[in-house]
C-alpha cells in the first residue's frame, strides 16, 4: 500500500513539474512558431499588394481574383527604365535637364517592355503559387481576397481591396487555448482576426494590419 502510494506521488509530481514546464514553454513555442509564419505569410502578402496596386494604376480598380492577377503578370506588359548615368553637380547648377542629357548622349534612357511578373516580382517568381499561404503544413490554404468601392465623405468613389488569412486557419493544428485567446483578444478589440493587407471598410492606402501594430 505504502509503495503504491509513493508510486502515486511520483507520478503526480512529475505531472505538475511537466504541467509546470508546459505552462512557460507553451506560450513560447507557440509564438516562436506564429512569428515564423507571419514573417513568410506577410512576404506574400507584401508582393500580392504591389501587384493589385499595378493592377489598379492599367486597369483603375483592383482585381477581384488571383485568377486575373495571374493573367495579368503571365500576359500584360509593363516599361521598364534601364538608367545609365546621373546628372552632375554641375550639370544640375548649370540646369541641365535629364532630357536635355539624354539627347546630348551624356546619359542613357532606355524603355524595356517586359512581362508584368517580370517587372513587379522578378523572373522566375511562381505566380500561381500567390494565391496561398506559406509556411502552414497539410492542405494549402488559400488567402481570401475581395474588392470595393468606399464613398468618402466629399462624394468621392474609391476603389480599395481586401487579401488575408485569419489565425484559426494558418494556426489550425497549433495550442488550441493559446489559437482561441489570440481570436478572442482582437475580436474584443475590433480588429481583424488574422493578417491582412488592405480594408473593404475603410480606406487605408493598401496598409497591412501589420503596419498598425
Amino acid at each position: 500500500m505504502k509503495v503504491t502510494l509513493k508510486i502515486l506521488l511520483t507520478v503526480a509530481v512529475f505531472l505538475l513539474v511537466y504541467m509546470c514546464v508546459k505552462s512557460i514553454t507553451g506560450p513560447i513555442e507557440f509564438n516562436k512558431e506564429k512569428e515564423a509564419r507571419d514573417t513568410e505569410i506577410i512576404a506574400r502578402l507584401v508582393d500580392i499588394r504591389k501587384v493589385q496596386i499595378e493592377y489598379k494604376n492599367i486597369h483603375k480598380t483592383h482585381a477581384g481574383s488571383f485568377a486575373d492577377l495571374e493573367k495579368f503578370l503571365n500576359e500584360e506588359q509593363l516599361p521598364f527604365v534601364i538608367k545609365e548615368g546621373v546628372l552632375t553637380d554641375e550639370q544640375l547648377e548649370k540646369g541641365m535637364t535629364e532630357q536635355q542629357a539624354v539627347k546630348e548622349g551624356l546619359i542613357r534612357r532606355d524603355t524595356l517592355w517586359m512581362l508584368a511578373k517580370d517587372t513587379l516580382l522578378g523572373r522566375g517568381y511562381d505566380v500561381a503559387n500567390m494565391r496561398y499561404v506559406p509556411a502552414v503544413p497539410g492542405n494549402r490554404i488559400e488567402f481570401s481576397m475581395d474588392t470595393a468601392t468606399l464613398t468618402s465623405p466629399t462624394g468621392y468613389e474609391i476603389k480599395v481591396f481586401e487579401c488575408g488569412v485569419l489565425f484559426k486557419d494558418y494556426l489550425t493544428e497549433m495550442d488550441p487555448q493559446l489559437r482561441y485567446n489570440l481570436i478572442d483578444k482582437a475580436e474584443k478589440q475590433g480588429k481583424y482576426a488574422g493578417i491582412r493587407v488592405g480594408s473593404l471598410d475603410e480606406v487605408n492606402n493598401s496598409a497591412g494590419n501589420w503596419e498598425n501594430l
